[in-house]
């Protein structure tokens, strides 16, 4: 895309992201905190989403600011991790003010990472409050860590030939507007360049595509529990809750172009858009600019680095 250039996600002034993970668990969790908050849309499109808070971000309600996403691994419970997050904002007075003290508005989706470790180990509290004194550090990265500590692609066909992912970054600029993506990437299908075609990662067989499985398999094919691809945009621009939930729906279209099939009902496809109103931007602009960042974040994301927890990983075919 010509007129935007690539910048480290860093530069999106006002946020701070963070990691934290359980690597005997295969597990982890990774928060991006809104400096004096942001107002935040939400778009879901698959059929099985584990979420905290997503109610707040409907056009509809009240709310117009929060004040950290949690995008976390550990099913649903990974969801308590957002707990931590929120004694961290209490204790600094962070969160929307009350008679009786602060609440912070913390909005939180996992992942289904619960069979590539230990299932009894999950992102809880002490996690997501060490991933907040993470953030204020600047301690994350991409690859096999923090929400994507324990992702993995291409489940159509089992276990034994799905791929490792992981947590992919990537972000851009135009002009002034600023827009950054982090995906956990957890999918059911396979993962493509979307400007090529190629694909990355998936079902670890030349031969199947999770495309024909699921075609093939029609009835009978139950991987409810097994996936979802949550992100998060962060962004500079200047719009109102009911333009950054259509944003997070044109950001989808990134998905769309990059995981094959996607928004399935096997998946809890989630993406939030935060907005923190520093720079006037057009929605159409935001929206496409978001989608072309996510399917760039996740085509990182289908080639981590890190512990791969015994499974086939793109970044060691490429390295090979």
């Amino acid at each position: 895309m010509k007129n935007i250039r690539e910048i480290n996600i860093t530069e999106i002034e006002g946020y701070s992201i963070g990691n934290a993970e359980y690597p005997e668990g295969a597990t982890g969790c990774t928060v991006i905190l809104a400096d004096g908050g942001a107002v935040c849309g939400c778009d879901v499109r698959g059929g099985g989403p584990a979420s905290r808070e997503n109610a707040l971000l409907n056009p509809l309600a009240a709310n117009d600011s929060v004040n950290a996403v949690l995008l976390t691994g550990g099913s649903a419970f990974g969801l308590s991790a957002a707990d931590g997050i929120m004694k961290y904002l209490e204790e600094r007075k962070i969160g929307f003010p009350t008679g009786y003290g602060v609440v912070p508005i913390v909005c939180a989706s996992s992942i289904f990472d619960l069979g590539v470790g230990r299932a009894d180990i999950r992102p809880d509290s002490q996690l997501g409050y060490q991933a907040c004194l993470n953030a204020k550090k600047g301690l994350f990265k991409e690859g096999c860590y923090g929400a994507g500590t324990g992702a993995s692609v291409g489940k159509a066909a089992g276990a034994a030939l799905c791929m490792k992912s992981g947590l992919g970054i990537y972000a851009v600029q135009a002009g002034e507007l600023k827009v950054g993506a982090i995906v956990a990437l957890n999918a059911a299908g396979d993962v493509y360049e979307y400007e090529t075609g190629k694909k990355i990662a998936g079902i670890n067989d030349p031969d199947l595509s999770s495309e024909d499985v699921i075609a093939s398999a029609q009835a009978g094919l139950n991987l409810f529990k097994q996936n979802t691809t949550i992100a998060c945009i962060i962004t500079n621009a200047d719009l109102n809750k009911t333009a950054l939930c259509k944003a997070a729906g044109m950001a989808h279209d990134g998905m769309a172009r990059s995981i094959r099939p996607v928004h399935t009902m096997f998946d809890g496809d989630t993406v939030y858009v935060m907005g923190n109103g520093k720079c006037k931007a057009d929605l159409n602009a935001v929206g496409m600019i978001a989608a072309h960042a996510l399917s760039k974040a996740i085509e990182r994301a289908a080639r981590p680095e890190g512990e791969t927890y015994g499974l086939a990983c793109a970044s060691l075919k490429k390295e090979q």
